[in-house]
């Protein structure tokens, strides 16, 4: 069983798209989340990003996770570890 599962842009049906409402909002960065981080797109955007694009993402990332989880959160959801 793997670890970690991108499901949601599998099945979601409805539509991408931004501004319209909370709940279409958030599906669509789910959708958008989803793509980006698939293997094959991070294959080739990876060698094209800068240093400075690199280490952006990472600190909006960990910036993000910081404010929103409690440490127990972030090593059982992000890290995936068991406890």
């Amino acid at each position: 069983m793997n670890r970690y599962s991108h499901q949601f842009v599998e099945i979601y049906q409805g539509p991408v798209a931004f501004g319209l409402s909370r709940e279409l909002d958030e599906s669509s960065l789910i959708v958008y989340l989803q793509k980006f981080s698939d293997d094959r797109l991070m294959e080739v955007l990876r060698s094209r990003l800068s240093n400075e694009e690199i280490l952006h993402t990472i600190d909006w990332i960990t910036g993000l996770l910081r404010r929103h989880f409690t440490e127990e959160e972030y090593h059982r959801l992000f890290l995936r570890e068991q406890g």
